[in-house]
C-alpha cells in the first residue's frame, strides 16, 4: 500500500507546476509561522531529572493558492513541526515532521482535501468523546493539533447541511473510513458520525487513550443549542470483536453579565468500558471560567476531577494577546507521581502533568 505522504509530494510537485504556471517570479508566497518558547519548573521531580525544562519550537508554514474562478479555487499548504524538549541542558525529547501537507480544491458546494491535515469536530470543549483524529487542548496556549494523513471530502447541499466523507491512513497504514452529517436548525445543530476501522492491532481511542482490540466500528450523535445558555452533548459507541465501548458528556455554558463578561462553562463524561464481560467505568467532571480583562488581557481557571481515581487536576492561565505574540503564565496543581497506582518507572519524566508546576510561554506568530 502506497504512504499517503508519498502520494501528496508527487500531488504537491504537479499542483506547483501545473495550477501555479502562471505565478510570476516577482510575486511572493505567503509564508508564516509560529514560534514558542517555553520554560517549566514543578515541586515533582524525577530521579535524574532537573528542576526545570525548557521547550523550543517553531512551525515554519508555506502557502500557494490558485483561483480557478469566482467559487473555485485550489490551494496548498506545508508546514514543518520542529521541537526540542530540554530537562536542564540535557535534550531529552525532539520533534522533526510533517504538521501540515495537503492540497484542496474548493467551490461553494464542495471541499476535497487530501494530505496531512487537521480533522476536528463535535462541540465538546475539554471532555470530548469525539477526540478520534486530533490532539487538541483547550488548555494548550498554541491552539495547535496533530494531523492525520487523509482524503476528506465535505459536501454542502444546502445552508444548513454539511456532508462529511473521509479515508484515513493510520499507523500501520491500514485504511480506514467514514463519514459525518451536520444539520443547523432553529432547534440547535446536529450531527451523526460514523466510522469504521479494519486494523487488527490494538488502539488507543481519544483523549483519554481507552484500549480498543481488533477491528471496530465507531458511531456518535452530538447535538449543540446557543440561547439563553449554551447546550451539548457528544454520546459515542464503539464496538470491536472484543470490546464495546460508551462514552457520553454533557455540557453547558453562560456568560456572567459582570465586568467585560465572565464566561463559565462546565462538562461531564461518562465511560462504560466492556472487555471479554470485564466492566469498568469512569466519570469526569470539568470546570472553567474565563475573564477578560481589558483588550489584552484574559485569565482562565480550570478545575477538572476523576471521580473514581478521586484525583484533581487545577489549572489557572494569564494570557496577555498582542498583535503578533502572547505572553502565558500557567500555574498547574496536579497529583504527584507517588499517587498513582502506576509503579513511578512506568510513567512520563517530564515534569509537565506532575505536582505543582509553573510555566512561563512566549508564542509569536507571524
Amino acid at each position: 500500500m502506497y504512504n499517503l505522504v508519498s502520494i501528496v509530494n508527487g500531488f504537491l510537485l504537479l499542483i506547483t507546476i501545473f495550477s501555479f504556471h502562471s505565478i510570476t517570479l516577482s510575486q511572493t508566497y505567503p509564508v508564516k509561522g509560529q514560534f514558542i518558547a517555553s520554560g517549566l519548573t514543578s515541586n515533582d521531580i524525577p530521579d535524574s531529572w532537573s528542576s526545570y525544562e525548557t521547550i523550543i519550537g517553531y512551525i515554519p508554514t508555506l502557502s500557494l493558492k490558485k483561483e480557478l474562478s469566482n467559487d473555485k479555487l485550489v490551494d496548498a499548504e506545508w508546514a514543518y513541526h520542529l521541537k526540542r524538549y530540554y530537562t536542564g541542558d540535557s535534550l531529552f525529547n525532539f520533534i522533526a515532521n510533517n504538521h501540515r501537507l495537503w492540497i484542496r480544491y474548493s467551490s461553494n458546494k464542495i471541499e476535497a482535501r487530501f494530505g496531512i491535515q487537521k480533522i476536528v469536530f463535535g462541540p465538546t470543549q475539554i471532555l470530548r468523546p469525539l477526540s478520534w483524529f486530533d490532539t487538541f487542548d483547550l488548555k494548550d496556549p498554541s491552539g495547535q493539533t496533530n494531523g492525520v494523513e487523509s482524503f476528506r471530502l465535505r459536501w454542502f447541499p444546502s445552508n444548513n447541511i454539511a456532508i462529511w466523507s473521509w479515508l484515513i491512513n493510520n499507523d500501520v497504514d491500514t485504511l480506514s473510513f467514514g463519514g459525518r452529517a451536520e444539520i443547523s436548525s432553529e432547534i440547535g445543530e446536529f450531527g451523526f458520525t460514523y466510522h469504521q476501522d479494519p486494523s487488527k492491532t490494538m488502539q488507543l481511542v481519544g483523549q483519554t487513550n481507552i484500549p480498543v482490540f481488533n477491528s471496530q466500528n465507531r458511531i456518535a450523535l452530538d447535538y449543540r443549542f446557543d440561547g439563553f445558555i449554551g447546550f451539548w452533548n457528544e454520546s459515542v459507541l464503539i464496538k470491536s470483536y472484543r470490546s464495546n465501548i460508551k462514552m457520553v458528556s454533557i455540557g453547558v455554558d453562560y456568560t456572567l453579565p459582570i465586568l467585560n463578561g465572565i464566561l463559565v462553562m462546565t462538562e461531564s463524561m461518562y465511560i462504560q468500558s466492556k472487555y471479554n464481560n470485564i466492566q469498568s467505568n469512569q466519570n469526569f467532571s470539568v470546570f472553567m471560567a474565563s475573564i477578560p480583562i481589558g483588550m489584552i488581557h484574559q485569565l482562565m481557571y480550570i478545575s477538572q476531577m476523576d471521580w473514581k481515581e478521586d484525583k484533581t487536576y487545577q489549572y489557572l492561565r494569564w494570557s496577555s494577546t498582542y498583535d503578533a505574540y502572547s505572553l502565558n503564565m500557567i500555574i498547574s496543581m496536579n497529583p504527584k507521581r507517588n499517587q498513582y497506582d502506576i509503579p513511578v518507572s512506568l510513567l512520563p519524566k517530564s515534569l509537565s502533568g506532575f505536582g505543582t508546576g509553573i510555566q512561563f510561554m512566549f508564542i509569536y506568530n507571524h
